[in-house]
């Protein structure tokens, strides 16, 4: 059983660098232990049914009038599929700087195609630029959703993807290409994994955790430890709340602001190493999985910076300092 800990951290150490949330500004505090076990992680790539056409004889034939039952496609193939442009439905504001951005599928039964853990690539061209821009975004719908899916777009100042994302309306279009692989999953992989997110970083965690808890046959302990500037941009917290509340056993959430109000009971200030000390199991504890992702800032204190998309680099920071491996982490 989990136990049910407030974070709270207190103290001098606050870095001048832009906050990591994520850049929440170190501080030193204490939690109450917990304690995780058993079983592991869940795959999410959803059963796609081909059906064929058989021809049946007049005398074996139903006489019923059910309509056949329709094929289930995925949109997004891979391979040298390449984009293909996807139009949106609909665009909703989710706080002062986020959207969520509801994409239609080529048709009302096509499902997105997507696996977990995976991401597509968005492409965007204006009329003054050299070269298109490329972005990869994790979807934050479940892959086997179908007719539509589903991006969280943070907008940031000089960011042209995001910026452009954010001036589409109904009706208009962007491309897109995936699915782009990146860890793999099957359920029960790990007996506990631990996810360590900044700001919009949480979405691929959200992909995973959403999986896991979609399987009932999936045991994994899951923890995440999620860190934002202020309580107004935290993303996704109501699913968050929901899955523990109906996991209180199996899954356990710790937020870390850089700036909280003064009714704010969770922690406060970075991710340091007293945090992930009493929150992830010791790296000597068999089959655990580490997860990373969020601004730069962040992956360096806590796992040292990823290379390039299929390089993960040496492992570094808070989590090499623990004694964890670069086998133990993975970094989105």
């Amino acid at each position: 059983m989990f136990a049910r800990s407030i974070l709270r951290i207190s103290g001098p150490a606050r870095q001048s660098a832009r906050s990591y949330a994520s850049e929440a500004a170190p501080k030193s505090g204490s939690y109450t232990p917990w304690i995780v076990g058993a079983a592991a992680v869940g795959a999410g790539l959803g059963g796609y049914s081909f059906l064929g056409n058989k021809k049946v004889s007049a005398e074996a034939a139903p006489t019923t009038d059910k309509q056949p039952e329709k094929t289930t496609k995925p949109a997004f193939t891979g391979g040298d599929q390449g984009f293909i442009d996807l139009k949106l439905k609909e665009a909703k504001d989710y706080n002062h700087n986020t959207k969520t951005f509801i994409f239609e599928l080529p048709s009302p039964d096509h499902i997105s195609g997507m696996n977990t853990a995976s991401a597509v690539i968005t492409k965007y061209k204006a009329e003054d630029q050299e070269k298109p821009t490329i972005r990869p975004y994790t979807p934050t719908s479940h892959p086997d959703e179908k007719g539509t899916i589903e991006l969280l777009v943070k907008k940031y100042p000089n960011g042209p993807m995001s910026e452009h994302i954010h001036s589409l309306k109904p009706g208009d279009t962007l491309s897109m290409k995936g699915p782009i692989p990146k860890y793999p999953w099957s359920p029960n992989k790990h007996d506990h994994i631990t996810c360590i997110a900044g700001g919009t970083g949480i979405t691929p965690m959200y992909q995973l955790i959403q999986t896991i808890f979609k399987n009932p046959e999936d045991k994994t302990k899951v923890s995440l430890v999620f860190g934002n500037i202020s309580e107004d941009d935290i993303l996704l917290r109501e699913e968050f709340d929901k899955i523990e509340k109906a996991n209180p056993k199996q899954f356990k959430v710790f937020h870390m602001l850089d700036k909280p109000s003064d009714k704010w009971e969770g922690g406060k200030g970075h991710v340091t190493k007293e945090v992930l000390k009493e929150v992830v199991p010791d790296a000597k504890s068999e089959n655990i999985k580490v997860f990373v992702c969020g601004p730069p800032g962040l992956y360096k204190a806590v796992s040292g910076p990823k290379v390039s998309p299929t390089d993960q680099g040496d492992l570094g920071g808070i989590l090499k300092e623990l004694g964890y491996t670069k086998e133990q982490v993975y970094k989105f």
